[in-house]
């Protein structure tokens, strides 16, 4: 069958599916717009059986609350692009209507990867080598210099009486099995202060929606340099973490968010991975953000390996290729690899799908 935007030579209409994790959305909004092509946002809510009637029934919109999430009609689409275990029924539903439809997601899908037109993952999943799998480095991101360039202007001014150099350190929080407790977060401020004193710099520190502020209280009690320090809330719209991104002289992430990790590696400074690894079992900690219950747990532990998640895969490769460093152990060195380059893979994949 040949697509209406085939037909016409318009470009192909490209639905994008968005749901709750930011880090999800940020990667289809990515390649969706580094596409070029007539894009549509669609954003679901979910029920709170979605797990169970998603994989029971496989291409399915029993898992998603239709009347406040978007709606889905003729005319269909050209091409889908999803991430993440909620939105997958959704695109294989929309696929069974439309069988022209290209299907791509990004990360790792439950269903059986040739259900899939591309999957595009990165290390911390164990899919296998396969025709239509695109193995990247780094999960898509959206930064681009413009965008650097703008948040650097609008805050440089707010920041120039801090001395240089300065030591951006992005925060995360619990994540999965990562609990950031408020040991972690201590040991954080204290290696942090230890490298920005060394020079005589400051620090220019974001937390996250994730980051307990019990936490974030402990490591601002171990500083001792110049900082400005940024907190989280919600709806707030002057957040600093793209300014930070530009204007530091070298970057601190902890080692739990792969998205900040991206971003971090594509702005090109010295970068140092801190790693919030467990002190003890995860089920002594409170988890203060989306915390995932005992099932999720198990069903990770016993799924099949292409299942499993583990984030240590990327932080590794990032060091052992010179593109960053563990902190509180060696000098880390500007990235050498073009930051832009997992993205473009991803781009002429897709576009791949609609040759001839």
């Amino acid at each position: 069958m040949i697509s209406s935007s085939a037909a016409s030579s318009e470009p192909p209409r490209v639905w994008v599916l968005t749901g709750h994790k930011a880090g999800d959305n940020a990667q289809v909004n990515a390649l969706a717009q580094a596409l070029g092509w007539r894009v549509e946002i669609k954003r679901f809510f979910y029920r709170p059986w979605e797990l169970i009637s998603n994989r029971l029934l496989g291409a399915t919109l029993a898992g998603i609350d239709r009347a406040a999430s978007s709606d889905l009609r003729p005319p269909w689409p050209d091409l889908v692009i999803t991430a993440g275990r909620r939105n997958e029924p959704v695109a294989r539903w929309i696929k069974r209507r439309s069988p022209h439809t290209r299907l791509v997601a990004v990360g790792r899908p439950w269903a059986p990867l040739a259900a899939f037109d591309l999957v595009v993952t990165t290390p911390q999943y164990f899919l296998p080598e396969a025709a239509n799998v695109l193995h990247n480095r780094l999960p898509l991101h959206g930064l681009t210099a413009s965008r650097l360039q703008a948040a650097a202007t609008a805050w440089g001014p707010r920041l120039a009486h801090l001395p240089r150099p300065w030591t951006a350190l992005l925060v995360g929080g619990d994540s999965g099995p990562f609990v950031f407790t408020a040991e972690k977060l201590a040991r954080l401020g204290r290696l942090s202060n230890t490298l920005a004193a060394a020079e005589g710099g400051a620090l220019l520190i974001t937390g996250s929606a994730r980051t307990p502020a019990a936490a974030l209280a402990s490591l601002e009690a171990q500083l001792s340099v110049p900082v400005y320090l940024h907190r989280w809330a919600p709806q707030q719209k002057d957040n600093p973490y793209l300014a930070f991104l530009a204007l530091a002289d070298r970057l601190v992430v902890t080692g739990e968010s792969m998205s900040m990790l991206a971003e971090a590696s594509a702005a090109g400074k010295p970068l140092y991975i801190f790693d919030p690894g467990d002190a003890g079992p995860w089920w002594r900690h409170r988890h203060n953000y989306r915390f995932k219950p005992l099932s999720h747990h198990l069903a990770m532990r016993l799924a099949p390996r292409r299942m499993r998640r583990e984030v240590g895969n990327i932080q590794r490769r990032l060091v052992a290729d010179g593109q960053a460093a563990w902190l509180g152990e060696k000098r880390a060195t500007a990235a050498r690899v073009p930051p832009c380059a997992d993205l473009d893979n991803a781009v002429s994949r897709v576009r791949a799908l609609f040759a001839g």
